[in-house]
């Protein structure tokens, strides 16, 4: 094919504005990710305060730490070219939750301690496993078609998730357990990622990121019918609101 100089200036430009973009939605990704990442901190800090874990529950951020290293073992190089931003902000993912499961395992109880050392030796298990058996036994391709689906499937079970959250709301009519800024960091990361992924031709990135773009807006048009629900009830006469 021939190309004559303004075709190919005008080719790179398209190109580089493209590179230009993907990289910026894989890096705003990584910074609404971060949000949702330090989300928990006042739990923790709770829990170091107090001296325990009182009723928390551990099972949510060994399950992230999972779907954190998978998807962080997707972006790498052994398994997927191109896709660094997907193995930083997985990386980054998991040092939080593997912080938070730590903080956790050291103000448990004893039987407690012994669940979530063994739910967390298990995900390392589990991990090292797939590691085993997409570098042992699949070459390049079919290992980024292995490890891409399972991706797949952790991210969507991770999306799907606040929809028990989404159930009580619904319920009891109350945004309490909804926080607004991490449904909102939810979306916005999710639709980051889609773009990130639609412009490197990756379905392994942009279809589960796509669910939850949608999971996000589920939610935020839940939170603005809920409010505004709640502000109209409170206008009303107190009788009227009582009855």
């Amino acid at each position: 094919m021939d190309w004559d100089a303004p075709a190919l200036t005008s080719f790179v430009a398209d190109l580089s504005f493209r590179h230009l973009c993907c990289y910026g939605a894989g890096i705003a990704g990584n910074a609404f990710a971060f949000v949702l990442f330090v989300s928990p901190l006042p739990t923790f800090k709770r829990i170091v305060r107090n001296g325990s874990t009182e009723q928390f529950s551990c099972t949510p951020y060994i399950y992230s730490l999972l779907n954190c290293l998978i998807c962080m073992w997707y972006g790498l190089p052994f398994v997927s070219y191109g896709v660094v931003l997907v193995a930083t902000v997985n990386s980054i993912g998991a040092v939080f939750q593997l912080a938070y499961t730590a903080v956790f395992i050291a103000f448990a109880d004893a039987k407690q301690r012994l669940k979530v050392s063994a739910l967390l030796a298990a995900v390392f298990l589990v991990f090292g496993l797939i590691v085993f058996v997409s570098l042992a036994l699949l070459d390049h391709k079919a290992r980024q078609v292995f490890v891409g689906y399972l991706s797949v499937a952790s991210l969507v079970c991770m999306f799907a998730s606040p929809m028990s959250i989404v159930n009580l709301v619904i319920r009891t009519k109350s945004v309490e357990y909804m926080p607004f800024y991490l449904s909102l960091s939810m979306f916005l990361m999710s639709a980051s990622f889609v773009i990130y992924g639609v412009l490197l031709g990756d379905g392994f990135i942009y279809i589960p990121n796509g669910i939850g773009t949608i999971l996000g807006i589920v939610q935020l048009l839940l939170y603005a019918y809920i409010r505004k629900g709640s502000s109209e009830e409170a206008k009303l006469p107190l009788l009227i609101t009582h009855t």
